[in-house]
């Protein structure tokens, strides 16, 4: 006779739970940052945040990948023009006013790589459409 083992929790870090809620872990509770997040507390967090993850959200302090989507640009653009710490929404927006030249070159450089991936995906398409058609080809000889 087997006995069945009760089924065990998969927790995660603090980290990981921030990486995915899209906060910064400098920001939200102590007793958040400080315990483990099991996967069914973390979907609850993303199905019915609380305050603290809505305001966060909202205002920031934002981790580097969410101030770069915000800004435009990559998170190496981020570091190339010397951001390296968290910011807030409003000091996004403020970077966004002054727009300094770096903001314009990086998101000069995001633009030219986004129309070079789309001009790789059509290369592809193409490429894919004419192998199909080659044995149909081949077969009315």
């Amino acid at each position: 006779m087997t006995t069945l083992k009760p089924k065990t929790t998969q927790t995660m870090k603090p980290a990981t739970a921030a990486k995915k809620l899209g906060v910064y872990l400098g920001a939200p509770p102590a007793e958040f940052q400080e315990g483990v997040v099991s996967r069914e507390e973390l979907r609850s967090l993303q199905t019915d945040p609380p305050a603290w993850l809505a305001d966060l959200r909202r205002e920031g302090p934002h981790p580097r990948p969410v101030i770069a989507t915000k800004l435009g640009i990559s998170i190496s653009g981020l570091a190339r023009g010397g951001v390296t710490e968290a910011l807030t929404t409003e000091q996004i927006e403020a970077l966004k006013a002054e727009n300094p030249l770096w903001l314009q070159h990086e998101r000069a450089t995001q633009a030219d790589v986004r129309k070079e991936a789309l001009r790789l995906k059509e290369r592809a398409a193409q490429l894919k459409e004419k192998e199909q058609q080659q044995p149909k080809d081949q077969d009315q000889r």
